[in-house]
């Protein structure tokens, strides 16, 4: 019997593993300072901090804080791009590098986020970022022509604004939320004829100013500067027409201007620069001709960059070239120059790689000419070869080191230029899938970010292409598709429903935007940090630019 009531002694004493637990009635998290709050929150997941924020006017004013975002911010988006850059190999310099600090972090190319006397918004800034590795956006259109103008309606996008020119006038659109015409310069008059090629000065002017470069169809060129907040485009300079022919291709990075010829003649600029006033408000003196060079061998489509470095600046003109059995690839061409203007030297490379083959080697039609062995042979070769054909370009975008290739058998060609002072060379192509249809035009950034449009205007991607495909997981990320996202946009949501949430669409039961009766584009596609701008056209000719806004 001792034993029997020791026993059930001891079984009333243990407590049973689950209990009820009342809610206590006293709220213990809310005696906590801020400071102490915020570092709680500080440990919480992006989808719990938003719940929290939204419990009361305390909790979303303490978890808008900008230090809290700011460390999402670099652990999501910062962190993981440093670690897929070539270099950093060393598991504890990377360890203590990479981990954030309000100051001593490596910011990369988001320095400009964190530079003195910047007051960034980093929840913004992270909404933001996530809707562009979503593809989330909201779509508007701006009604620019009602008829398709020959030769065709030329853009570009630069810092917000959106510039258009055509045979009638100079305009300068914001991509905000407005969507206003910001100001207007007519043509009607001008001795040049249309305008076939334009180009913005991405290094000079802050906010609402900045220098802009026309080429006409005569071979003339006019530099003009753009005040918006004053609503008004300055003529700066207009150089007189040419008998070279019309100017298909414009670049500007102050003081120095570069234009390309339909006759494949290019022309180095460089403008006298003395102070600001000068530069933005009074007409300007002729240029000086530094160089000018011709090509008959440079096929379209082809792009001009221009940039500076210690020594002068470097003139880059990337361009297709066909090839036998391996299709089209890409070659490019750089001329550095010194500040004085002397030619340094001039160099050229190409993605031509083994598969390449001299036009002395027998083409399959001739196969029947062969013996036996020979044929069986050359059949396997042939077939190698027709794995790394590319077929005729549709549109080329360089922006060093990157360079992207779009063609009309779905697909896109990334290569990447290696460019020292002591050699300069292109990598073989690594092919891109992901579309569904011919890819019309692509546009490629600096951080390796980049968009490619469909013939039909109705299938975007996003590319990440930073970092390559010589690793391991790059090759991984090629694989599975990872490298790129298809945009999805959607209708606004009312004001009152994303105050706290990220998400930019309103995607409930999948509703999504109707369809745009705009279904075919030019190829010219463009983008900044907030936008990205589609020049779209319907088969009667209506001309429009579609802004997909992530903001």
């Amino acid at each position: 019997m001792v034993g029997k009531r020791a026993r059930e002694d001891g079984a009333e004493n243990q407590e049973p593993p689950y209990k009820r637990v009342r809610p206590s009635k006293v709220d213990h998290l809310s005696r906590l300072s801020d400071e102490l709050t915020l570092r709680v929150l500080s440990f919480l997941p992006i989808s719990e901090l938003l719940k929290c924020q939204r419990l009361s006017h305390k909790y979303h004013n303490i978890g808008a804080d900008s230090q809290l975002w700011k460390s999402h911010y670099y652990n999501r988006f910062v962190r993981p791009r440093a670690s897929r850059l070539p270099g950093i190999k060393d598991i504890e310099q990377r360890s203590e590098n990479l981990h954030f600090a309000s100051k001593a972090s490596r910011w990369l190319d988001d320095e400009h986020l964190v530079r003195g006397g910047r007051k960034t918004n980093w929840k913004r800034q992270y909404k933001l970022r996530h809707n562009w590795s979503k593809g989330s956006c909201a779509v508007d259109e701006i009604a620019v022509a009602e008829q398709a103008t020959v030769p065709p309606l030329v853009v570009q996008l630069h810092d917000g604004i959106i510039y258009t020119a055509d045979q009638d006038s100079l305009r300068a659109w914001s991509a905000k939320d407005e969507r206003k015409l910001l100001a207007q310069r007519s043509f009607t008059n001008s001795r040049h004829g249309p305008p076939t090629s334009l180009a913005v000065d991405t290094t000079g002017g802050e906010g609402s100013t900045s220098r802009l470069i026309i080429g006409f169809e005569n071979g003339a060129f006019g530099l003009f500067y753009l005040d918006s907040k004053a609503g008004q485009f300055t003529s700066m300079y207009q150089h007189e027409a040419s008998s070279n022919g019309v100017i298909s291709v414009v670049t500007l990075v102050w003081p120095y201007a570069v234009t390309m010829t339909a006759t494949q003649l290019l022309s180095i600029y460089s403008f006298r620069s003395s102070s600001e006033d000068d530069s933005n408000t009074k007409m300007l003196d002729p240029p000086r001709l530094l160089h000018s060079l011709r090509s008959r061998t440079v096929l379209p489509p082809l792009s001009t960059s221009l940039r500076t470095n210690e020594s002068g600046i470097v003139v880059s003109i990337a361009y297709s070239m066909p090839t036998y059995l391996s299709g089209w690839t890409v070659g490019i061409q750089e001329v550095r120059i010194d500040e004085t203007g002397k030619l340094l030297e001039s160099r050229l490379a190409s993605a031509i790689d083994q598969h390449y083959r001299s036009l002395a080697f027998a083409s399959p039609p001739m196969l029947h000419h062969l013996p036996g062995p020979a044929i069986g042979a050359l059949a396997t070769s042939t077939a190698t070869e027709l794995r790394h054909i590319h077929t005729k370009p549709t549109s080329l975008s360089y922006t060093h080191p990157y360079l992207l290739v779009s063609h009309p058998d779905n697909t896109l060609t990334l290569y990447l230029v290696n460019s020292t002072a002591e050699a300069l060379s292109i990598s073989a192509g690594s092919r891109l899938w992901g579309h569904t249809s011919s890819v019309s035009g692509a546009h490629v950034g600096g951080r390796g970010k980049a968009v490619s449009v469909s013939r039909r205007g109705d299938e975007l991607r996003i590319w990440e292409l930073e970092g390559g495909f010589a690793s391991s997981a790059a090759k991984r990320r090629l694989a599975t598709g990872d490298l790129s996202v298809q945009l999805r946009p959607a209708k606004r949501p009312p004001p009152e429903s994303s105050q706290a949430g990220l998400d930019l669409v309103n995607t409930k039961d999948g509703e999504e935007a109707e369809a745009s009766e705009l279904t075919l584009t030019r190829g010219w596609i463009g983008f900044d940090e907030e936008n990205v701008v589609v020049l779209k056209e319907q088969s009667q000719g209506r001309q429009a630019l579609v802004v997909y806004d992530f903001t």
